[in-house]
């Protein structure tokens, strides 16, 4: 049945071909579109992934916050109590407060004000799983002194640059002086130009109105050889029903749910997915629609000679999918070019997944061969008799 398709596979192409300017618009009107998409996917799952890539680095297996926090950029405290209660559950290893802020950063070079996250770790306990991090544990020990994400945008300041030649550097964090002494990489994101690691003591200075009985987030590890889900099931019981008791890919889906639904992002980066889809069928149902007008007398001819609707309407299907495929290709490769143009610019992780080519492919067939078979129903009703 497939090779009785393709059988017809010459005619489609050189009817297709015949007119080499509309068939060029054709393909640059499904590049645009295929472009528009990749563009407003790209774009959305690099700002979802920048939101969770402070979980890649957490060091836990468990982790305890308030119910009503939905995402880092509004978390909610609660009592440090709870955390320490977690502590006597059997299966429990270990734990780890966190402490999250937004501050307001100095620029060094040039005195502007900017939005920095701030962690604040226990240097004894770290939250972090990360070498740069740990390494520097005990420069952060002192009073006053924090490691600077590397990976924060050039709107922060050159202090990568300035630490090549100090071993520290002054700079001014919600009005207070404090010392960066090491660097990590954690990458900006949405919400936060830049990331600050410092001790809880620190954070506390920074933040004079934080109390430190009140934490963010709980990290816990638990013993080897205990069961996740029993932990977590007897944490759950155990402490106030205010407090959540999530693993790692429960914390991370609840960041990226907040951002796809309970914000304006997923609905903007949909809505221009849509756009992309519809300028696209626009333009390819205006192309066969075309097409098969121009040929209604040859389809008219080939109905009289005994052939059937389902073989005519088979060619206008192959031509939605050779336009289909010849408008993916130069998409694909454009797309590609602008996510390494955005990923330099923003230092937001953009790049092509095989499940988003796969996506906008699947879409690009749809538009097609949908807009194809609207175009159909002139050719279902074209009469022999009529046109002759």
């Amino acid at each position: 049945m497939l090779g009785n398709f393709f059988r017809k596979t010459p005619l489609a192409w050189l009817q297709m071909s015949r007119q080499k300017t509309r068939l060029l618009a054709a393909i640059a009107g499904i590049t645009f579109a295929d472009f528009l998409m990749f563009f407003q996917l790209g774009v959305r799952d690099a700002l979802f992934d920048s939101q969770v890539s402070p979980y890649t680095t957490l060091q836990g297996d468990l982790f305890l916050i308030n119910r009503l926090s939905d995402n880092l950029a509004s978390v909610k405290s609660f009592s440090r109590d709870d955390l320490y209660r977690a502590a006597g559950v059997e299966g429990v290893g270990s734990i780890s407060p966190l402490y999250i802020g937004q501050a307001t950063w100095r620029n060094p070079d040039n005195g502007a004000s900017r939005q920095i996250f701030v962690y604040g770790i226990d240097p004894i306990r770290p939250a972090f799983d990360s070498p740069e991090i740990n390494q520097n544990l005990a420069k952060l020990k002192l009073l006053n002194r924090a490691l600077f994400d590397r990976g924060s945008l050039p709107q922060l300041g050159g202090v990568a640059k300035l630490l090549e030649t100090d071993n520290s550097l002054a700079v001014q964090v919600n009005d207070l002086q404090i010392q960066v002494v090491g660097l990590f990489l954690l990458g900006s994101s949405f919400s936060a130009e830049g990331n600050l690691v410092t001790s809880n003591s620190t954070f506390l200075r920074l933040f004079p109105q934080r109390q430190a009985a009140e934490i963010d987030v709980g990290v816990i590890r638990l013993e080897p050889g205990a069961n996740i889900a029993d932990v977590q099931a007897t944490l759950q019981a155990t402490l106030p029903e205010k407090i959540l008791v999530l693993t790692l890919e429960e914390f991370e889906t609840r960041e990226r749910i907040y951002w796809e639904t309970g914000s304006a992002i997923g609905f903007t980066f949909g809505l221009g997915v849509a756009v992309g889809f519809l300028v696209g069928a626009v333009i390819v149902y205006q192309i066969l629609y075309t097409d098969v007008s121009d040929h209604l007398p040859e389809y008219a001819t080939l109905k009289a000679m005994g052939y059937s609707d389902r073989y005519l309407v088979s060619i206008i299907v192959q031509e939605a999918l050779f336009l289909a495929i010849l408008g993916f290709i130069p998409g694909f490769l454009l797309a590609n070019g602008l996510y390494t143009l955005f990923k330099s610019a923003t230092l937001l992780p953009i790049g092509m997944k095989f499940s988003r080519a796969t996506t906008v492919l699947i879409l690009t067939i749809i538009m097609c061969v949908g807009s194809g078979a609207i175009a159909m129903r002139k050719l279902r009703a074209a009469d022999p008799a009529d046109i002759f």
